[in-house]
């Protein structure tokens, strides 16, 4: 019996999950669900990473304490996770007492052994991706590379983990072990990205105070991702009182495996394996690199609405369907696509025509011509029946070191190369004409066998995968849930199916589904009624620059402005504290509509309005003009 070890990223707390998210913990649900198949010892660890900028300001704007902002996002997580049947073993937080001690104390240890220093960091950061990023990482206009919002420049006093330290030692552990990362698409991008040279990495944040405090310099807040990183062993108990978990699982354990998104590569391939190489902890794990489940537009994004969520299928098409797609339409590595489109034509094809009928038609035909009952054959009767026996030993074998290696893609390409041929079996064999000879019983009898065992087995590898479908598979063969221990043609001495199996999957009716999907889209929202360009010509849109700003002590949203508009100084208030730090702002050339009527707002004269641009989801970004300073006028 293997001790396997398996996680899903901890998902950061901001929002609801969608179908990629919900891949990735479907697939380490996949894998779990297969080695306990096998009999091994599994572990699989979920959960919520639930410190950082991004959710202190999340639930300001929702008027929530940071911790009841995590609890709710917990408790959505969990109960989608148990509709989902996710069979995981812990649900983690970053914010369990128990983490927080431990990630203080780890942090000391890296401060006293030199691998954490205190220096100064300027830089761009990216509050979503709570990353820094240097000059040459930025896209055009300091835009962050992952995720394309825009960065805030920050400069502050931080400490750093000594990536230099431990560059050429990763470098070489990757070399020197070509499973560490897969697939070899990830691996070479990490490798060239370390030959590349590394930066030390800044770890801790004085400009907010949501997050786990350096216990000897409390004003520092240990940077997101050492906290995040270490849960993979402080949920096993390292450096605790109880490290039974610990010792099992990671140090004695026969397998350890990270999922996780291409997004995240980075994180888990460099600085997690330099944090265990500083705190000397072995580096067991093996890193599976899946890319994303993309729509026809791009990358879901809620602010265009092309985001599809779990529940968006599972409500009209059952778990099952959800689960299939994204296991059979992500190959490992590479990036997926969902449409309705695509999800009718799989669902129709392999689960309703492929898979359902085969378990429809044997059920009935073994009612029909014996009533329920078979007994196992003692001889061959047909030139097909020793192919069918050697291709269900050829398509277990294949199926097994596919889905122990994460390729379950192949692995359910080969369960469905048995479930076709066991279709064609049908065809060769024509039961329905042997029927009408009473010299063919046994005959009949075999052919049908032959085909419950092909059945039998298709439950027995699904299982991982169709949780609700194999348990419906096993009750209409008759039989108690089997593992894998059983998947071998002709365990069965005496069959007895149920008088009548209901259908698995229905067919779907291609236009009518694309039509309920395409009246459920979220409206555009309409644009405001027309005007002219008389109406047009009365804005004075002016080019500003921004020679003061400072924030309101009295109010977490107002900004207030100095900008010279040519020969003039104008105080102008916005409600942009969110989205921008005061001092990034000045300097900039921005527009101004200048001849809006003076107000007052929270006590504060406003002599015009900055025009921004703003998006759900995304940050108010001000215009600027960026290439010609003689500009003054918009027209």
């Amino acid at each position: 019996m293997k001790k396997v070890y398996v996680t899903t990223p901890i998902y950061y707390s901001s929002g609801n999950v969608h179908i990629g998210n919900s891949y990735t913990t479907i697939a380490c649900d996949v894998f779990k669900r297969f080695h306990k198949s096998l009999g091994n010892d599994v572990y699989f660890l979920t959960g919520m990473d639930e410190h950082g900028q991004k959710i202190e300001e999340a639930a300001k704007e929702l008027n929530r304490t940071p911790q009841a902002h995590v609890d709710l996002i917990a408790k959505e997580t969990k109960e989608l996770w148990d509709e989902l049947k996710i069979s995981y073993d812990v649900f983690f937080r970053t914010t369990d007492e128990k983490h927080v001690k431990f990630v203080q104390e780890i942090f000391e240890k890296m401060l006293a052994s030199g691998d954490i220093y205190l220096g100064e960091y300027e830089g761009n950061y990216c509050i979503s991706c709570e990353a820094y990023f240097t000059k040459t990482q930025l896209g055009e206009n300091n835009t962050c590379p992952d995720c394309g919002k825009e960065t805030r420049l920050i400069r502050e006093k931080s400490y750093f983990l000594n990536l230099k330290k431990y560059e050429q030692k990763l470098l070489n552990f990757i070399l020197e072990n070509p499973d560490f990362i897969q697939p070899d698409t990830r691996r070479n991008e990490v490798i060239s990205f370390i030959k590349g040279g590394l930066n030390d990495l800044a770890v801790s944040r004085t400009s907010f105070k949501w997050g786990v405090p350096v216990k000897s310099d409390p004003k520092h807040v240990v940077y997101v991702w050492i906290d995040a990183l270490s849960n993979y062993i402080s949920a096993l108990g390292y450096l605790q009182e109880n490290d039974e978990l610990y010792n099992k699982y990671w140090l004695n354990g026969d397998e350890v495996v990270h999922v996780v998104g291409k997004d995240i590569l980075r994180f888990h391939a460099i600085y997690w394996p330099i944090m265990l190489m500083a705190l000397n902890v072995p580096i067991n794990f093996k890193l599976y690199v899946h890319g994303w489940v993309l729509m026809k537009q791009g990358k879901m994004s809620k602010s265009t609405g092309n985001v599809v969520y779990p529940r968006d299928i599972t409500e009209r098409y059952g778990l099952d369907a959800l689960r299939y797609y994204l296991v059979k339409e992500l190959p490992l590595g590479n990036d997926g696509v969902f449409t309705y489109e695509r999800f009718v034509e799989r669902y129709n094809a392999e689960l309703a025509n492929d898979l359902g009928n085969l378990v429809s038609r044997t059920i009935a035909m073994i009612n029909k011509y014996f009533s329920g009952v078979l007994t196992k054959p003692t001889k061959e009767y047909t030139e097909f029946d020793a192919e069918l026996e050697s291709l269900v030993s050829e398509v277990v074998k294949n199926y097994q070191e596919n889905f122990a290696n994460f390729k379950f893609q192949n692995g359910l390409n080969e369960v469905w190369r048995l479930v076709n041929r066991a279709n064609k079996y049908i065809d060769e064999t024509t039961p329905w004409i042997l029927a009408k000879d009473e010299a063919k019983k046994e005959e009949l009898n075999s052919v049908l066998y032959h085909l419950y065992e092909v059945l039998r087995i298709v439950a027995i590898m699904v299982h991982p995968v169709l949780i609700d479908t194999a348990s419906k598979m096993f009750e209409y063969l008759g039989i108690e849930v089997q593992d894998l221990s059983s998947a071998v043609y002709g365990l069965t001495k005496e069959v007895k199916v149920v008088e009548k199996a209901s259908v698995l999957f229905k067919r779907l009716d291609m236009e009518e589904e694309l039509k309920y999907h395409k009246d459920r889209e979220p409206k555009k929202p309409k644009f405001k009624d027309e005007i002219t360009i008389d109406d047009f010509n009365k804005l004075d849109l002016r080019i500003g620059e921004v020679v003061d700003c400072i924030k309101d002590e009295k109010s977490k949203n107002l900004l207030i402005f100095k900008i010279k508009i040519e020969d003039e100084v104008r105080q102008i208030v916005s409600s942009i504290a969110a989205s921008y730090d005061p001092k990034e702002l000045i300097g900039k050339k921005i527009v101004v509509l200048a001849n809006l009527k003076p107000v007052k707002i929270r006590g504060h004269l406003s002599e015009g309005m900055l025009l921004c641009a703003s998006g759900e989801d995304k940050p108010f970004e001000v215009l600027e003009v960026f290439k010609n300073d003689a500009f003054s006028k918009v027209d």
